[in-house]
């Protein structure tokens, strides 16, 4: 993970509730965030887009702009490789390549600059 995700992770471990097993978990009871707290807290701060396009932007960053391979891209998101004969020879979870991808995009969206803020906005 990047330092400034290890951040926010050790920021949130000082708000956790004693009987929570979640990182980020919801406001009543044990109960995980549901799917749709991202989106109103977007729509409630007047964010035009939606919490699929950050993956949707991240994806076309990683894919467009840096030489780290499409395997990694792909794990990073969660996605599965559907042919099964490549599934099963898939044994890595590549954690070194997918820490240094993270890297480069905390690093990418952390940067302050016009052409950041006006082309690469998430819709």
């Amino acid at each position: 993970m990047s330092t400034r995700c290890l951040a926010i992770l050790a920021e949130a471990k000082t708000l956790k509730r004693d009987t929570d097993d979640l990182v980020f978990p919801g406001t009543k009871d044990t109960k995980p965030l549901s799917d749709m707290t991202l989106s109103k807290l977007m729509k409630d701060l007047k964010i035009a887009a939606v919490p699929h396009g950050f993956r949707s932007s991240f994806r076309d960053w990683a894919g467009e702009t840096t030489a780290h391979p499409r395997e990694v891209i792909e794990f990073a998101l969660a996605h599965v490789i559907k042919d099964k004969a490549e599934a099963a020879y898939a044994r890595s979870d590549l954690f070194d390549k997918r820490r240094a991808l993270m890297n480069d995009w905390a690093a990418f969206i952390s940067t302050e600059t016009s052409d950041n803020q006006n082309s690469n906005s998430i819709q």
